[in-house]
């Protein structure tokens, strides 16, 4: 392909993925395919010789599209919203043809200082204390992560360096690995499956907190467990605070835990020109339109959750923060397990579940940049026939 042709199919593409975003809740938002189904779909081996661009264009429909699972669909409801955006995209196209490997501030000088001042823009915007930010001093900052679970796992090994090499300053005949046996981590037992596993990764032992009525971890009960496990002899060194639970979206007391806790960048030496995506989008939407397109999600939550609280066959199993709901039919646990295989066995809308406490919980995320009230609504309407025809099978 040369530059002629890139021209020509890069305004291909870009009308491609147009007519795919505009006509997306056309399409079944979760893939009827079984696991291995797209091998059968494809040769065994790369081809030896160059294959037609129109060859591989008609592919994606015909391979990869029975196998995608619409996140940008306004009937996606499932996990969390990964907040795509016209701004991101174009600049996704240009981190991809600049191509840099940010591994240091000589390799792409740009690379390192854009996401430098993107991240003090996003501390800003979150009104993060001073302390969180690079600014001209260099005192605080921040990379972008890969994933959180990348994200949490750095906080915890610089967490573990940092407290060996404090305890080593007072006492230098103390072994890094006699420091280590004795560290204690600490997390929500409502935390996702991340935090646990950066434990086992660092190799370090990691205590989930117990929760509060509204699965958050109050300061108290973590006081409490620090004194014990001080007198016990262990090391406290890291909390991981979650400011919106995977299950439920429970923010832990953050003010009451902050005190208690008082308080190396990334594992990847290169990393790719990221923060293209924050500038376009920052910019293209300033902070007021972020703000509106948050409260928009919230919104749709509160009008879904109005929507749940009217039919008394229903209950809310947590409070309603964000854009989540957690909801589920008032019976057993089988009763809600039942109606969730038959809502993502009609793949007209797609849920998740989640346990607190005990109960299996229907899980309704608002996700899609396109999600408007018809979209909630007409979902809602769905379930609540799908259960209507569950409870009277349940009679007979």
């Amino acid at each position: 392909m040369d530059i002629t042709e890139f021209r020509k199919r890069g305004k291909e593409m870009v009308d491609y993925v147009a007519d795919y975003l505009e006509t997306i809740e056309q399409r079944q938002v979760y893939p009827d395919v079984e696991p291995g189904y797209l091998r059968s779909l494809i040769p065994e081996e790369a081809p030896d010789e160059p294959e037609a661009y129109e060859d591989v264009i008609q592919d994606i429909e015909r391979v990869i599209m029975p196998g995608v699972t619409h996140w940008h669909s306004p009937f996606f409801f499932a996990y969390f919203p990964t907040a795509s955006s016209f701004p991101a995209m174009l600049a996704d196209m240009l981190c991809g043809a600049i191509g840099c490997i940010g591994f240091s501030w000589a390799a792409s000088p740009a690379c390192t200082e854009l996401e430098t001042v993107m991240l003090d823009w996003l501390g800003k915007m979150l009104r993060l204390p001073k302390d969180f930010l690079a600014g001209t001093e260099g005192q605080g900052g921040g990379v972008i992560q890969g994933t959180a679970s990348e994200a949490t796992l750095v906080a915890l090994l610089a967490a573990r360096s940092r407290i060996v090499k404090q305890i080593q300053a007072h006492d230098p005949q103390r072994s890094e690995v006699e420091i280590i046996s004795k560290l204690v981590a600490y997390s929500s037992d409502q935390a996702h499956s991340s935090v646990e596993r950066a434990g086992l990764i660092g190799g370090v032992r990691m205590k989930k907190m117990s929760t509060d009525g509204k699965f958050a971890v109050c300061g108290e009960t973590f006081r409490k467990t620090l004194e014990e496990d001080k007198a016990s002899g262990l090391i406290p060194f890291y909390f991981c605070a979650t400011l919106g639970t995977t299950p439920s979206c429970a923010f832990d007391r953050i003010t009451e835990l902050g005190p208690i806790c008082e308080y190396h960048w990334q594992i990847p030496l290169g990393r790719r020109f990221r923060s293209l995506k924050l500038w376009f989008v920052f910019r293209m939407y300033g902070l007021r339109g972020l703000q509106a397109y948050i409260r928009k999600h919230v919104g749709l939550a509160k009008e879904f959750e109005r929507l749940v609280r009217n039919d008394e066959r229903f209950e809310i199993c947590a409070d309603v923060v964000l854009g989540l709901v957690c909801f589920r039919l008032k019976g057993s646990n089988e009763l809600n397990e039942l109606l969730l295989r038959r809502i993502n066995g009609a793949r007209r809308v797609h849920l998740v579940p989640c346990q607190l406490a005990g109960a299996f919980v229907l899980r309704f995320a608002v996700c899609s940049r396109t999600t408007e009230s018809r979209h909630a609504q007409e979902a809602w309407r769905h379930i609540s026939e799908l259960a209507s025809e569950l409870l009277r099978g349940q009679k007979r």
